[in-house]
């Protein structure tokens, strides 16, 4: 290694490398599109009120409510149902007055009508198998105010109030409301496409069949999924053998398609490094961690480059402390903030090197809650990696941190 720098010194210098990944550009994408998850580029204003029009609030009769206001327990009151109205296109002819029209939930309330019974306050209780035709009449139990049950216009959305703000991450009940408001795109965030580049002769992808010496890559696809949960776009997919030059074509493809370039493997201290040899100009170094120690940042082909260590896990760990929280914040995303904890039981580290264990919550999450390592610090150890739901943060000084000392967490 070219150098050795702590993690703070590291996080630095790649927050500088991909400073140019802020100020996303905007794009308008449908509605019935991918746009979970995306951000909202700029404010929904609503170009009608919701409801367009006065509708129903229940299943039950619209009537007016002067004709309806000494009816109680007891003394009912009688009404001819002049008709029947649904929830379908059309205007209902209007209400005259002492008489009732049997209506649906979401239907158009008639002119002449101010209030609406609903069906259980009736001596028809329901309308499940009554046709329209059959009902003449009905006895109303209990009297409405004017306005009861009936949904005025703009009651819930008025027209030109902000239905959803800028910086809202897409969810469904957010695009129910832009529909409903008759909005079918949204402008959102273009997320920053990564191009992640497996190296390595070993690897096979995880529906092939591993022959002698080989394995599967599991840095490609779990790295993809952590892209896109930091709100970024996987542009590029690669696997390439150990051989410099494939590699030096794989990453100039890479960074024609794609805004940052994020390779796994050949950036260590061994004799077939085929990443350091396909990037003379890049600078290779050694962090203070562990996992995740080897680590590399630059250029390729004009594009940011970042090179993490091949093993699984230090992989993982190296996305979360020196890439995730950049990604999420080019799409407006609020990081993810490291929290405090307590230990469950003793550990020991290394001096000099910060550790980054894997650790599971014991207890609620939070200050005061505890947490406990989960496996080994071997950066192979994938399965307590899944176990895992935080990183323990212990400092490149401490050697030892007792049962209950107190610790800072990233939540994974």
């Amino acid at each position: 290694m070219s150098e050795r720098v702590d993690v703070e010194q590291h996080r630095a210098d790649v927050a500088e490398l991909l400073a140019e990944l802020a100020d996303r550009p905007t794009e308008e994408v449908s509605i019935h599109r991918e746009v979970l998850g995306r951000v909202l580029a700029r404010d929904v204003v609503a170009p009608v009120p919701l409801p367009r029009f006065r509708n129903s609030q229940m299943d039950g009769f619209a009537v007016r409510a002067a004709d309806v206001a000494s009816a109680g327990p007891g003394t009912p009151v009688t009404l001819p149902v002049a008709g029947d109205v649904a929830a379908a296109p059309g205007e209902p002819a209007a209400l005259e007055p002492g008489t009732a029209v049997r209506i649906m939930t979401g239907a158009p309330v008639p002119a002449g009508a101010d209030a609406v019974v609903p069906v259980e306050d009736t001596d028809h209780v329901t309308f499940n198998g009554v046709h329209d035709d059959s009902v003449t009449k009905v006895e109303v139990l209990r009297g409405r105010d004017a306005g009861e049950f009936v949904r005025e216009p703009g009651s819930d959305v008025p027209e030109g109030a902000v239905v959803l703000r800028a910086g809202t991450v897409l969810a469904p009940h957010h695009v129910a409301a832009a529909a409903a408001c008759g909005i079918a795109r949204l402008t959102v965030r273009v997320p920053v496409s990564v191009a992640i580049v497996s190296t390595g002769s070993e690897l096979v992808a995880p529906d092939g069949e591993p022959g002698p010496g080989q394995i599967w890559d599991a840095n490609g696809p779990a790295l993809a999924a952590a892209v896109r949960a930091a709100g970024g776009r996987v542009g590029l997919r690669l696997t390439v053998p150990d051989e410099p030059e494939i590699v030096r074509m794989g990453l100039e493809r890479a960074a024609a398609l794609c805004d940052v370039v994020l390779t796994t493997g050949g950036v260590s201290q061994g004799a077939y490094e085929v990443v350091k040899e396909a990037l003379p100009d890049v600078t290779f170094r050694s962090v203070a961690m562990q996992p995740g120690g080897p680590q590399g940042l630059g250029r390729v082909a004009g594009k940011p480059v970042l090179t993490f260590p091949g093993n699984p896990v230090s992989a993982q760990v190296s996305f979360v402390v020196f890439l995730r929280d950049i990604l999420r914040q080019a799409s407006s995303l609020p990081p993810v903030e490291p929290v405090p904890a307590v230990l469950d039981a003793a550990v020991g580290s290394p001096d000099g090197k910060r550790q980054l264990l894997r650790g599971r919550w014991v207890a609620d999450a939070g200050a005061g809650a505890r947490v406990a390592v989960v496996g080994g610090p071997g950066s192979h150890l994938v399965a307590s990696m899944a176990a895992a739901d935080v990183l323990i943060d212990v400092p490149a000084a401490t050697t030892t941190l007792s049962d209950g000392a107190e610790v800072t967490v990233w939540p994974l």
